[in-house]
C-alpha cells in the first residue's frame, strides 16, 4: 500500500510510478512560482497529483493529494522547507485556535505537508486560516462498526478516545527549541474519528477504486483516502476509523483556492 494507492494509483515499483507520471503529465495545469513550476493533475474523483519542475524543464518530484470536503481552522506558526525538493514544504500548525494567541489557545500542534507549498505567500506568523486536510491511510487502517467495537479493540494500557489525534511526527521534537530542524519531522499523525460521510470512488484516469471518508475527529473534520485493500468490512455512517496517516493539506477559502 502507498499514498498513491490511497487515491487510486496502485504502484509496485519505479516503472509503475513513471508510467503514472507519463499519463498525468498530459493532463496537467502548469502553475508558475519563483522556485519553478507546479503541474497539477486533478481527477474527477478528487485524486490529485502535484508534479514539480524547474526552469530547465526537469521534473523534480511529485506529491499526491485528495481534494475533499473538510474545512478546519488552524494557526500556522512556522513554514517548513523540505530537503527532498526546492518545491516541497509544509507548515507547523495548531489545531482550532480560539484567537490570534495560537500557541496557548490551540488544541494541539501538528505538521502537514502542502503540495502547492510555494503558491502560499505567507510572510507573517502566526497566520490564522482555514485549510482542507487529507489523511492518506497506511497499513494499520481499520474501520469499526461503532464506538463499542472500537473500544473493545484496544487491549494495551494506552487507550485512545473515539475522536483523538496524536501528532506522531512531533513526539520526539520540541518545536519551541529554535535549534530543532523541523524539515526532518514527518507529517504523520495517529487519529481516530467518526464517519460522517463515505463513498467508494473511482479514479477516472486509472480506473481503480478507493474509499473516501469525511471524519469528525479531535480538532475538526478531516478527509481520509484509503486503498480498498485496507478495508475488510463495509463502512457505515457513525462507524469509527483509526490508524496512522500521512497528512497533506491545502490552504485557502472554501472554494479550494490558495491563500
Amino acid at each position: 500500500m502507498s499514498n498513491l494507492s490511497d487515491i487510486g494509483f496502485p504502484t509496485s515499483g519505479e516503472k509503475d510510478i513513471n508510467d503514472m507520471i507519463s499519463h498525468v503529465l498530459e493532463l496537467t495545469e502548469t502553475i508558475r512560482c519563483p522556485q519553478g513550476f507546479y503541474l497539477k493533475f486533478a481527477d474527477a474523483s478528487g485524486a490529485e497529483i502535484w508534479l514539480q519542475g524547474n526552469f530547465e524543464q526537469e521534473l523534480l518530484g511529485f506529491n499526491p493529494h485528495f481534494a475533499g470536503k473538510s474545512r478546519r481552522r488552524v494557526g500556522l506558526t512556522k513554514a517548513i522547507e523540505r530537503e527532498s525538493s526546492p518545491l516541497d514544504g509544509g507548515f507547523y500548525a495548531w489545531a482550532n485556535p480560539a484567537d490570534e494567541n495560537v500557541e496557548t489557545s490551540g488544541e494541539y500542534p501538528f505538521i502537514f505537508d502542502v503540495p502547492d507549498f510555494h503558491l502560499n505567500q505567507i510572510s507573517q506568523f502566526p497566520h490564522l486560516c482555514e485549510i482542507q486536510l487529507t489523511a492518506l491511510a497506511s497499513n494499520d487502517f481499520k474501520v469499526f462498526a461503532d464506538e463499542k467495537e472500537y473500544a473493545a479493540s484496544q487491549s494495551g494500557e494506552l487507550k485512545y478516545a473515539s475522536k483523538s489525534f496524536a501528532p506522531n511526527g512531533l513526539l520526539e521534537f520540541d518545536a519551541a527549541d529554535e535549534s530543532v530542524d523541523l524539515s526532518a519531522v514527518r507529517p504523520i499523525g495517529t487519529l481516530s474519528g467518526e464517519i460522517k460521510e463515505f463513498e467508494l470512488r473511482t479514479n477516472q484516469l486509472s480506473g481503480e477504486k478507493f474509499y473516501w471518508f469525511l471524519i469528525d475527529t479531535f480538532g475538526g473534520e478531516i478527509d481520509v483516502a484509503a486503498d480498498v485493500k485496507l478495508i475488510s468490512n463495509e463502512p457505515k455512517i457513525g462507524g469509527i476509523v483509526s490508524g496512522q496517516f500521512w497528512l497533506s493539506g491545502r490552504i485557502g477559502s472554501a472554494d479550494g483556492s490558495s491563500a
